[in-house]
């Protein structure tokens, strides 16, 4: 007689490390990160389960929009791959939930999904009682709405109330501020003996106050009363990094390589953990990392982009108007990339119109397929004004896209691959106002020639990505 097969348990666990560290912190407020790929989300989510069978916990986390959390492969995903199959759990989906039953089906914790916008919709979390607030990505919430929703933080059920966020390194955000202690403020690097170290902090007038001891808040507020005397929160950082989880670099060896192959602003932030990283001219683009300065075109050119940015205002004796740009952008069957042509001037609308058009005619006779692509302005009139072109560009294969992020986030894909040493250029006049352009980004006054090139180089990999000839 066989043996019955035994039932599989399930087994969620932290990986040893900041993982372990985070989940075990006592701190009333622990901010985990420093660099992508830690497992800080995962972390985030395992952090409520220890309480799942404790009646009337609940947690909610907060993403910036509704698509981080429902996106595929996003928090809601994540939460289900890990909860699903868990004894009690009961998804809904209607309010972003998930609801853990004991045995006998009567609800006991909770974990909820949601997010905010807008300082505005601090109003809908009046009166709110929240014993664990997670915050996945802190860097894109202000002070404002954390410190609001801290003040949501309390609970009935005996579970000390505390507050769980994850993030990326941004110089630029309140958060770098905050814990600026745990961070080496000379290379923007986390100190690791600090790492997990508790401090204390009050926040009165929007001034926050730290100490290494509550005790010593205490006598600076001269707080004497138990309520007062409960007011300091304990707070730590937890630095963490791709090398900190060992599992999706098994599950998924080539994360690693994808990090690595990041522009250098971008490599320091979500590979290093760099808290002091700014965009800074020749950060993006140097000439030196220049491949080669071609006399002849190179005839296994694959993808043709000329990309525009737009201006149109002439120039007069007065003032100092901006640049229209245009940029020729081809990818070659060896995978790299050649700027061939840049135009750039200084013109009225109507000069503009008959550039782009002239230039057009001119891109087909001398290499046949060419995809046009403008910059789409925000509104109706944006809208308009790229129906305009599109009809005015009749018989060409143009697009116009709806620019979203800033200039420097547009340059960063383009930037990995300069840094490479993965384009060329072809020998023009045009050459030294490009490179010396692209060297000063962004800190130049004009910057309407990285905007084309980056934009054409996003277009040819769309293209791409969407090639049919590329799923044979």
């Amino acid at each position: 007689m066989s043996k019955p097969e035994s039932k599989k348990v399930r087994v969620l666990r932290p990986q040893f490390g900041p993982q372990e560290q985070f989940l075990a912190t006592p701190a009333d407020i622990c901010i985990y990160g420093g660099a992508a790929g830690g497992g800080k989300t995962y972390g985030l989510l395992l952090s409520p389960l220890r309480y799942k069978n404790v009646k009337g916990f609940g947690c909610t986390i907060f993403r910036k929009n509704y698509n981080q959390i429902f996106s595929q492969g996003g928090l809601w995903d994540e939460a289900q791959r890990m909860f699903q199959g868990l004894r009690g759990a009961q998804r809904k989906i209607s309010d972003g939930s998930w609801t853990f039953n004991d045995a006998n089906g009567d609800p006991m914790g909770k974990v909820s999904f949601a997010h905010i916008e807008r300082e505005e919709e601090l109003e809908n979390w009046q009166g709110a009682q929240i014993c664990e607030i997670g915050f996945d990505e802190l860097t894109h919430f202000s002070e404002e709405m954390v410190f609001f929703m801290l003040s949501r933080n309390r609970s009935m059920c005996g579970v000390k109330p505390f507050m769980r966020a994850t993030c990326n390194p941004d110089a630029d955000s309140w958060v770098a501020k905050f814990i600026e202690w745990w961070i080496d403020q000379d290379t923007g690097y986390p100190i690791p003996e600090r790492s997990g170290v508790i401090r204390w902090m009050m926040r009165r007038d929007e001034v926050i106050t730290w100490a290494d001891t509550k005790e010593e808040l205490w006598e600076r507020f001269d707080l004497k009363t138990k309520e007062e005397r409960d007011e300091p929160k304990s707070v730590t950082f937890i630095m963490s990094s791709v090398y900190d989880n060992q599992e999706l670099l098994k599950i998924d060896p080539g994360y690693l390589a994808n990090l690595k192959a990041l522009s250098l602003i971008q490599r320091e932030r979500l590979l290093k953990g760099n808290w002091k990283i700014r965009a800074a001219a020749g950060l993006y683009f140097k000439r030196t990392q220049v491949g080669d300065i071609l006399s002849i075109m190179p005839q296994d050119v694959v993808q043709w982009v000329r990309c525009w940015d737009l201006a149109a205002t002439e120039k007069t004796e007065k003032g100092d108007p901006a640049y229209t740009a245009g940029v020729l952008i081809g990818k070659r069957k060896n995978g790299r990339y050649i700027v061939a042509d840049v135009i750039n001037k200084q013109m009225s609308a109507s000069d503009v119109r008959k550039t782009i058009k002239l230039t057009a005619q001119s891109d087909r006779a001398a290499y046949k397929r060419v995809r046009i692509r403008l910059p789409q302005d925000p509104g109706q009139a944006g809208k308009e004004q790229a129906q305009s072109y599109i009809k005015f560009l009749s018989g060409f294969d143009v697009t116009a896209v709806l620019e979203s992020g800033s200039k420097e986030s547009r340059a960063e894909p383009m930037a990995a691959q300069w840094q490479a040493g993965n384009f060329d250029i072809m020998y023009g006049e045009w050459n030294e106002a490009f490179l010396t352009q692209l060297e000063n980004f962004p800190d130049g006054k004009f910057k309407d020639m990285v905007d084309a090139a980056a934009n054409g180089f996003a277009e040819i990999e769309i293209k791409s990505a969407f090639n049919v000839g590329n799923l044979i």
